[in-house]
């Protein structure tokens, strides 16, 4: 197979797609979706089948437990993508709606409209249930995708993509609407995310290596974030109760999140206390604490935390832990170490709080509350695609008007400029 040629012609077809999404109407994108939602359920067995070779192709080819788990696709997981496809139809959709209508003191009205980016490429890992998640995101939207899963999902993801094009068909809409890369060849990646003319916009979803090699080498804007390095401060004047409730759900929730509490900050004022609630609560759950020198002075059983563990992803049952000699020193840490994704604080102190929500520089800043509620779906957003800590267009759960922009919009009655 020539890739470039192959990329190209799905470009073309996507954005020649792209129009006719654009314009389509929501119940016509809805009952496409419901559509699809009838076609998985119809096709439990030949999904089932398809994955059981991805498995069967992963175990031989010395796939870790992990990656195997979240490649399988089974009932529950089939019953999944079908609520969830339910879920997006019950979205508001966000395309044609105008906002900030003013009259000018010209006599024109100037206004602002959502409208679709226009072709979004997807680019994950393993998990063929994002196959479904991505595409109905992008056609509520009023987008054309191109999504390109991982080689470890290919039979899945070609079988899920058919009951897409089933979905679509029915609709009346094209099948270029939503299309998945055939191709194994990791080519193909490249030439995605180098198409300004076709690809207006990339979403890579998956590991570290993954994103940052998207990122350098992309020609088409990317959203996305590398780490989610989250930290909790615990402030002196916070209601105890709730900054060891917080920093114990915050950590051991779970662990392989990229809303996971990473770092836990402690006024010095109440380290002592707090510390004496948490760390045998953090051992029961098999947690390894590592501290600053502070830190270990009061609970010796605390590792030595290294300046690397600051900024660290952990992904894992590992939490670093330092004290701190107030608001300022935290929000310094946070805004050196952290990255940009969800930070907390802990207290009681309305004016501490309203600091901290305009000097900590995140997608998400979180008053006495979890980080773990930084998700689309906790923030109502029905759904997401991912998580952006980038500054420009879509930052923090990235939902439906997270994949539209806004044109300005005039309305005038034959009125010119003078």
């Amino acid at each position: 197979m020539n890739v470039e040629a192959y990329m190209n012609k799905l470009g073309q077809s996507a954005r020649e797609a792209s129009r006719l999404v654009a314009k389509s109407e929501s119940g016509v994108k809805n009952k496409a979706l419901l559509a699809m939602a009838t076609a998985l359920d119809n096709s439990r067995d030949a999904l089932i089948a398809a994955n059981e070779k991805d498995l069967e192709n992963g175990r031989q080819n010395g796939l870790d437990a992990a990656m195997l788990d979240r490649l399988g696709l089974g009932h529950a997981t089939i019953d999944g993508m079908i609520e969830g496809l339910r879920q997006v139809v019950a979205l508001p959709d966000p395309v044609g709606s105008i906002t900030d209508m003013n009259y000018r003191p010209s006599g024109i009205q100037v206004g602002k409209m959502r409208v679709p980016l226009g072709v979004i490429g997807i680019i994950y890992e393993s998990r063929p249930n994002v196959t479904v998640e991505a595409a109905s995101l992008c056609l509520k939207s009023g987008n054309a995708t191109i999504l390109r899963g991982g080689s470890e999902a290919i039979h899945s993801n070609q079988a899920v993509a058919e009951c897409i094009r089933v979905g679509l068909k029915e609709a009346g809409l094209p099948a270029e609407a939503v299309q998945v890369v055939e191709t194994t060849d990791r080519e193909a990646v490249g030439q995605l995310i180098t198409m300004p003319e076709f690809v207006d916009v990339i979403v890579p979803r998956g590991g570290k290596g993954l994103i940052e090699r998207i990122s350098r080498d992309a020609k088409v804007p990317v959203i996305k974030h590398l780490d989610g390095i989250c930290h909790v401060y615990i402030d002196d004047q916070a209601d105890r109760a709730k900054a060891v409730n917080i920093a114990i759900n915050a950590k051991t929730h779970r662990y392989g999140t990229c809303n996971t509490m990473e770092t836990l900050l402690i006024h010095v004022g109440v380290a002592k206390e707090v510390l004496g609630d948490l760390v045998d609560r953090y051992f029961a759950a098999g947690v390894e604490l590592r501290g600053c020198e502070q830190t270990r002075a009061l609970v010796p059983r605390v590792n030595e935390a290294t300046e690397s563990d600051w900024s660290t992803e952990y992904l894992a049952p590992v939490l670093s832990i330092k004290i701190v000699a107030d608001i300022d020193e935290a929000m310094k840490h946070i805004n050196l170490y952290g990255s940009h994704h969800t930070d907390a604080i802990v207290t009681e102190n309305y004016t501490l709080s309203r600091r901290f929500l305009r000097e900590v520089d995140s997608s998400s800043v979180v008053i006495n509350a979890s980080t773990r509620f930084a998700d689309g779906f906790e923030y109502g957003l029905g759904a997401e695609i991912g998580i952006s800590t980038d500054k420009i267009h879509a930052r923090g759960p990235v939902g439906l008007e997270g994949l539209t922009s806004q044109k300005y919009v005039v309305l005038g009655d034959g009125h010119i400029r003078q």
